[in-house]
């Protein structure tokens, strides 16, 4: 239940989690001037690249000579490198392929679904890092997990089974929440993973099942995929009794969660290390504590396909303060991504204002919308939206309230393609995200 909480074994790692500033400095230094001198011998793609820039392993002893020497690397970077030598991996690749566990990939939701080699070692590295933040969500020994039976990014089992969790498979994907509330109902987990889509067949079966009662036994549920409106998250708080957990990528090194203060995404700086940049007149530069600015990611433990440098795209805030729950980590709160402001005849619109318009109306509450676009700088704004049939009667007086509530909100007048949430949601080409920006 919300707010049922133990306070006094708070952390799974507590030498870790609350290490002072000064030491995880000194060991990201340490990694990190490891990590170049590994990745130039073993990566075509770092060692090509750096040599373009004049940069050789034995320029860097420390993080600022990091910093200053070693050039940003963008997704696209390694797509052409891929493209052009066929190497799936990018060139990233430091190990035989013989020497790796698995490969898995992204969700595609930006493009083609990127691949991740991984060495378990004992767990994957994705799982490995959530064991943190599922102990703070308040998983312990012996409590149940409902566990879809495939992979995303990974098998998460070994996760669970590392706290000592029982895990039960249940098809929990997409179109099955009416048999997820019988299977809480009748195994009651402590926790539940779930997807934004995944919430918004909760807002349907809200009017005829006591979701209160069958989410009552969890210790909390975590949601990725999508960020969740102000309006979603205190209807799942509130009416549903869930204690949700957000999470989102690390910039592909990893993810970061919320903990129990729900006041940002902790970045585990053990395992990477993260900047925050801003572009002005004389090239990039650290962005100011508290602006905006774009996650830079370096893969600090990763010996199979490292990330170095990484442009993320994600516009967030970063903040190494101390944060409530007492750890020392990072908190990035994310804004957005670097391509979705759309410019209508030269006036900005971003996506925020869009979600807070269309949320607004009983029809719509679920948020389900997408900015159609063949490009950042548009001529009119074309807006697809998902509206619940239940409670709509009358489509076109919806299109023509939703339609004022967005010029107030940004402006300009958009030109809506109305559509069930149901049929919005199948033209999902991501197997776990809803995108807010798509081509026509």
């Amino acid at each position: 239940m919300v707010g049922d909480r133990d306070t006094g074994d708070r952390y799974f790692e507590p030498q870790v989690e609350t290490m002072s500033r000064d030491l995880l400095r000194a060991r990201q230094e340490e990694r990190v001037v490891e990590l170049v001198e590994y990745a130039y011998g073993n990566s075509a793609f770092y060692r090509a690249l750096w040599d373009e820039h004049g940069v050789h392993p034995r320029d860097i002893r420390s993080l600022d000579d990091f910093r200053a020497r070693i050039p940003f690397i963008t997704k696209d970077m390694v797509r052409a490198h891929r493209a052009r030598t066929g190497d799936p991996f990018g060139g990233l690749l430091c190990v035989p392929t013989e020497e790796l566990t698995s490969v898995s990939s992204s969700s595609g939701t930006t493009g083609d679904p990127e691949f991740f080699a991984e060495i378990w070692e004992g767990a994957p590295p994705l799982v490995t890092a959530q064991v943190r933040d599922l102990w703070e969500l308040g998983l312990r020994p012996g409590d149940r997990v409902l566990s879809p039976p495939g992979t995303f990014r990974n098998l998460m089992d070994p996760g669970y089974q590392a706290l000592g969790a029982v895990v039960i498979e249940v098809d929990t994907w997409l179109g099955k929440m009416d048999e997820v509330v019988e299977a809480l109902r009748t195994y009651r987990p402590a926790y539940l993973q779930m997807m934004y889509p995944q919430m918004v067949e909760l807002e349907h079966l809200a009017g005829k099942t006591d979701l209160k009662e069958a989410f009552s036994s969890l210790k909390g549920a975590s949601c990725a995929g999508q960020p969740l409106s102000r309006k979603m998250r205190e209807r799942i708080r509130e009416d549903w009794g869930i204690d949700v957990y957000e999470y989102t990528s690390a910039a592909d090194t990893g993810t970061a969660w919320e903990c129990r203060e729900h006041d940002g995404f902790h970045l585990w700086e053990d395992t990477v290390f993260a900047e925050c940049v801003e572009v002005d007149q004389h090239g990039w530069r650290d962005a100011a504590k508290g602006d905006l600015g774009e996650l830079v990611a370096t893969d600090l433990d990763n010996r199979a396909a490292p990330l170095i440098r990484y442009r993320s795209e994600d516009l967030v805030r970063l903040s190494r303060d101390r944060c409530g729950c007492g750890r020392t980590h990072a908190r990035m709160w994310v804004a957005g991504r670097r391509g979705d402001e759309t410019l209508v005849q030269g006036r900005s619109v971003v996506l925020r204002d869009i979600w807070q318009a269309v949320e607004d109306q009983p029809e719509t509450v679920a948020g389900v919308f997408q900015i159609v676009r063949n490009g950042r700088e548009v001529d009119e704004l074309r807006l697809r939206v998902g509206y619940d049939p239940r409670l709509t009667d009358d489509v076109d007086a919806l299109a023509g309230r939703l339609g004022e509530a967005v010029r107030e909100r940004t402006g300009v007048k958009p030109v809506l393609d109305m559509r069930t949430e149901e049929d919005l949601l199948k033209t999902m080409t991501s197997v776990a995200k809803f995108p807010r920006v798509v081509k026509s």
